[in-house]
């Protein structure tokens, strides 16, 4: 069975960085560069996890947070968030399951939470020597 992810967020490196990791690892990945464009995904598609940014244009991940838990159909999907840096903010949204940071080791902290939200066989690379 592979896992579905849905990763939103502006940042084209960023986005890149994540998908490709959850690719490595068998998930199937589809992804948004804001919080609207992730809602419309959202009505052909149910994902195992959300992967979001805080600060985008359009719907910020707060937005995003808080239209996924209002929802039956979403509310219980796990949602990570990807923080700029550690500066309190993160800890003001709490609706989230996990938050992982931009200036820290980003596959690693991934790996962390993809294990943690959805088991420790799915975090683990398919791929030898990886």
């Amino acid at each position: 069975m592979s896992f579905v992810a849905l990763v939103v967020d502006d940042s084209m490196l960023i986005r890149h960085t994540v998908c490709r990791f959850l690719e490595e690892r068998g998930f199937t990945v589809e992804s948004a560069t804001n919080g609207q464009d992730a809602l419309e995904i959202l009505k052909r598609l149910q994902p195992d996890i959300i992967v979001t940014d805080m600060n985008m244009p359009k719907m910020s991940g707060s937005e995003l947070i808080a239209a996924l838990k209002a929802q039956p159909a979403t509310s219980k999907i796990p949602v990570v968030i990807v923080a700029g840096k550690q500066n309190g903010l993160e800890k003001k949204e709490t609706m989230a399951d996990f938050t992982i940071f931009k200036d820290i080791d980003i596959e690693d902290q991934l790996g962390r939470a993809v294990s943690k939200l959805l088991g420790s066989n799915t975090a683990r690379s398919h791929a030898s020597g990886q």
